[in-house]
């Protein structure tokens, strides 16, 4: 092998990284990357579908062809580039230890370790390690004596280090507040001096006798005045759910993102604001991705297609639902809710259902987005056209996806990759307003 060297690691890719990233093969620098069949297995049942991850499966097998093309895939094949290392598949061989004997279990993810357990005897003097979005199957592998890591690539370092879009400043010039009350907007500097801090970011700003909420305009390099304001009956309740719904509501903003714990209102600012812009865009989606039921595909459920997917939507329509009844069922209000779900200009749907369209003209609010590949988050961006509104909401910490965390989630992600961007705002909430005894739980359990 042309390429080999004392220095150079061997990767040996699980399917999880693969699913999560097509192009991950790529990603290794100038090492070598190995490929178990057993992956090349698994990725074939992957291959048909509308998910993201059966489009993943689709791209590396097709990226896999481009790159073999006039090799044997049980040879050392080059990557792209020449800093890029080589690659190969990584047929069922016996290695000393069998993965299968230990774990008394002949699985796939055991065949997997044998492919590197099999290298790692083949190259004794190169560095193999196991990469696996599987933390269990990382765990097995250490339990052999197997280097493993996770896929890194696109993985946020410190999610505590993740702006919360929102800043509290003290002491500022009771002069300076009464300016901002008065006009409503203020020269930028008077009020962060020479404090730089992103674009679209909030303030609770301070003085020894007032405060007032404020905004930092990047296009006009202003200071505007905050204020709170009802939307379709939802009034926000602190300082962090104003800030969210002045974002959603503002036109320059082309992309939101909103983190915050069960409770905290994101889904229920998004929807009423959308609600409150109904006139600027075609139509209003409102979507989220299908985590399957303790990993069973919803083709487990019983009934027809919308009896499967009523238990996922169902959150969904309850915010709808409590923004309707804030008013009275003769009012223009709610019958106008009821008529826009009717006639399609409000449409409430899994994510799934949604790719592939074309979102020119559309307030696209996309709920659990943590549930989503960084991937998956850019695909949707990308989709959008002309006159398109997204917003993200979702908790990080609360990942329902056995191959994503806090730091590998697609909004998480987002929030790092673009804090700083014009078009861009973020807002955490950090307060509960659904009830206190929903508050008890966050704080205590």
């Amino acid at each position: 092998m042309a390429k080999s060297s004392r220095q150079k690691k061997i990767f040996i890719l699980d399917t999880s990284v693969i699913l999560y990233s097509h192009d991950s093969i790529l990603n290794f620098a100038e090492h070598d990357v190995g490929i178990p069949i057993t992956v090349l297995e698994e990725l074939d049942q992957f291959k048909k579908g509308n998910d993201t991850k059966n489009f993943e499966a689709r791209e590396f097998i097709r990226l896999l062809d481009r790159l073999a093309k006039d090799h044997s895939l049980q040879d050392w094949i080059p990557l792209n580039g020449k800093t890029k290392g080589c690659f190969k598949v990584i047929m069922d061989s016996d290695s000393t230890l069998d993965a299968t004997q230990v774990f008394n279990d002949g699985k796939n993810d055991h065949r997997i370790l044998n492919a590197a357990l099999t290298i790692k005897e083949q190259e004794p003097k190169r560095k193999v390690i196991l990469v696996s979005k599987d933390i269990n199957l990382r765990l097995k592998a250490k339990s052999l004596e197997l280097p493993a890591e996770d896929y890194e690539t696109g993985k946020i370092k410190n999610v505590n280090t993740l702006t919360t879009g929102k800043t509290e400043l003290e002491d500022i010039n009771s002069e300076h507040i009464d300016e901002l009350f008065k006009r409503n907007v203020i020269d930028r500097k008077k009020i962060l001096k020479r404090k730089k801090f992103p674009a679209n970011n909030y303030f609770i700003l301070k003085s020894e006798k007032n405060s007032v909420l404020g905004y930092y305009n990047p296009i006009e390099d202003t200071v505007e005045k905050v204020e709170k304001q009802m939307v379709y009956g939802i009034k926000p309740k602190n300082a962090e759910q104003t800030f969210a719904m002045h974002a959603i509501l503002n036109p320059e903003i082309k992309l939101v993102s909103i983190n915050g714990v069960a409770g905290t209102g994101k889904t229920l600012l998004a929807l009423a604001s959308a609600l409150e812009q109904r006139r600027n865009y075609k139509q209003i989606y409102l979507a989220r991705p299908i985590v399957p039921l303790s990993n069973k595909d919803i083709g487990y459920l019983p009934g027809d297609i919308k009896s499967k997917l009523n238990p996922y939507m169902e959150p969904l329509w309850d915010n709808l639902k409590f923004i309707q009844h804030q008013f009275k069922e003769n009012d223009k209000e709610f019958t106008r809710i009821s008529d826009m779900v009717t006639q399609e200009k409000l449409m409430i749907t899994p994510l799934a259902y949604i790719r592939g369209r074309s979102l020119s003209n559309i307030f696209f609010i996309v709920d659990e987005a943590q549930n989503l590949t960084p991937h998956e988050i850019k695909t949707i961006i990308t989709r959008a056209g002309e006159n398109t509104k997204i917003i993200f909401t979702g908790d990080i910490y609360q990942i329902d996806t056995p191959y994503l965390d806090s730091q590998s989630n697609g909004l998480s992600y987002l929030i790092d990759r673009i804090k700083d961007h014009p078009m861009f705002a973020h807002i955490t909430l950090e307060k509960g307003e659904r009830s206190e005894l929903a508050n008890l739980a966050n704080e205590l359990l």
